[in-house]
């Protein structure tokens, strides 16, 4: 079973991964940068329009390209998915902000729920490895 769960893991990571890298170097800089002080959760914060997304979005795969690797298969799993979860929270927020759709409303909203309990799944368990 555990071959299958690292199998699985491997089968879904790796492409995973390839389609973020690939997508961040096929990108240009969003038309207005956020600010490289501002942090990566307060970015929705008067989030305009589709630039702020992106900008958010690109922040997030800029994150997981520049975060260390330590070697163990589940803490980078753990880690990398905080930061992929702390881009659907953002995306999420923008809508409330923004969006005028009442469906993509309570789908961002549901959202923002599931996220947070998954990374406070992350964190209980990270806080375990140390």
């Amino acid at each position: 079973m555990k071959h299958k769960m690292c199998t699985l893991k491997a089968t879904c990571l790796v492409p995973l991964m390839a389609l973020w890298v690939a997508a961040a170097q096929a990108q240009t800089a969003p038309a207005t940068a956020p600010s490289a002080s501002m942090p990566m959760g307060q970015m929705h914060k008067g989030a305009a329009g589709p630039h702020d997304m992106k900008a958010s979005m690109m922040m997030g795969m800029d994150a997981m390209q520049k975060m260390p690797m330590t070697g163990d298969t589940d803490k980078d799993f753990a880690m990398m998915m905080k930061i992929h979860h702390q881009q659907a929270l953002n995306m999420a927020e923008m809508e409330l902000a923004s969006g005028k759709s009442p469906e993509m409303k309570a789908m961002a909203k549901q959202i923002i729920v599931a996220q947070k309990k998954e990374m406070a799944q992350f964190d209980k368990w990270l806080a375990k490895q140390k």
